[in-house]
């Protein structure tokens, strides 16, 4: 992912709560998607929001890997947090 594309990402989940998947997949078609629970996950989450967590995935390998690499990630995960 360019920053370019994470300052747009976060714009967009910032203002739709990690609620809207149509416009993420709209805005970045070629973005894998994630949704899971919070406790789902024991890693550091790359940012936080009001309710979830964005990790970011790195699904170059063979296995997904949480990564904390923008430029290796080629997905995201967004983990809700119980209120």
């Amino acid at each position: 992912m360019e920053s370019v594309d994470l300052e747009a990402l976060d714009a967009l989940l910032a203002a739709a709560g990690g609620q809207d998947g149509a416009a993420l997949r709209a805005r970045f078609p070629r973005l894998t998607v994630t949704r899971c629970d919070a406790a789902d996950l024991a890693e550091s989450p790359y940012r936080s929001y009001p309710g979830f967590d964005l990790h970011l995935v790195d699904g170059a390998g063979h296995c997904w890997q949480i990564t904390a690499d923008p430029a290796q990630a080629t997905g995201i995960v967004l983990a809700r947090r119980a209120p």
